[in-house]
């Protein structure tokens, strides 16, 4: 059985659309989406004079006619941020209001999950599900929206057959982290939710696999830049830190599943040994429209048949 996975695209529609081909072009079996579905930006499009617009994209002013527009939301759609046409007396009520520039993010993500969820029923070959666990920055209401998918399946908190006799147990839940995001806790807290979602898997570790977007501890998988006190990153970004979960380290360690699949932390793309644990993160450079992923090839036996890590 052939496993894509990619994760932390952050609602670049170019790194969708490919996730969708994967399974196509990698001839895989299984398609399996980590944390972190949606962006976390809006990018205002302000009309400007008669046939024109205007909008700042990467700290770039651009002024452009009006036939130009729809290929402006698409390249801004690329890089996983939402266009938003308004006015400019809008834009500044959004600037002013951080409550309601925060519903108005909402709203954006969950329409276009909503519509990714669309364009998974069109384009996914016939009766292929793509499993999918919302990750730390994604807003809750996003799992209505998957639930309500023909084509996606929730897989937070609980056990799914992926065929084979393999199953596999997930959670987009992580440690602490300085942003305040939408699924992140203590690691006792997430230690409990990790154990209570492998206790629902009758599996052996064999035939067992990880989706758990929080990196583990002290690994390859799970470095990243320090900060300083002001959240900026240190000494230019050279000093790295460990910031995954102890938790989740932890929970592989005692249960040795064949195969864990993580994300998180965009620049630890990589590879680890955990014991009998083959651990991934492939990484993300969504903001360029670039998927990485990986294809892992299971085969029912103790050591998988192989994989590699992918980047298109």
């Amino acid at each position: 059985m052939r496993v894509f996975f990619a994760t932390d695209v952050h609602s670049s529609e170019a790194c969708w659309r490919k996730f969708l081909r994967a399974a196509e072009f990698y001839d895989a079996d299984v398609l399996v989406l980590g944390g972190d579905m949606t962006g976390k930006a809006i990018v205002p499009i302000v009309p400007e004079g008669p046939g024109s617009y205007r909008t700042e994209l990467q700290g770039q002013t651009s002024v452009f006619p009006s036939e130009e527009l729809d290929a402006w939301k698409r390249a801004i759609r690329d890089r996983g941020l939402y266009p938003l046409v308004a006015s400019a007396d809008e834009v500044a009520v959004l600037r002013a209001d951080p409550d309601r520039a925060d519903a108005a993010l909402r709203r954006e993500a969950l329409r276009t999950v909503a519509e990714w969820a669309e364009l998974a029923e069109q384009r996914l070959p016939n009766g292929m599900r793509v499993y999918v666990c919302p990750g730390n920055d994604d807003p809750f209401e996003v799992d209505d929206v998957i639930r309500a998918s023909s084509a996606l399946e929730l897989c937070e908190g609980r056990s799914v057959d992926l065929g084979d006799g393999y199953e596999m147990v997930s959670t987009g839940w992580a440690n602490r982290t300085p942003w305040d995001t939408y699924r992140e806790t203590d690691e006792d807290d997430l230690a409990e939710k990790l154990r209570l979602a492998i206790e629902g898997a009758g599996a052996p570790p064999e035939r067992l696999v990880f989706n758990f977007h929080c990196p583990p501890h002290e690994t390859v998988l799970d470095q990243a830049p320090a900060l300083d006190e002001n959240l900026g990153v240190s000494h230019g970004g050279r000093v790295l830190k460990h910031v995954g979960s102890t938790a989740v380290r932890d929970a592989i360690g005692d249960v040795q599943p064949i195969l864990s699949l993580h994300g998180h932390i965009h620049e630890a793309k990589g590879v680890e040994r955990l014991g009998r644990t083959l651990a991934v993160n492939p990484g993300s450079t969504y903001e360029l429209g670039v998927l990485q992923g990986s294809l892992i090839e299971l085969n029912g036996k103790k050591k998988l048949k192989g994989y590699r890590l992918t980047t298109g």
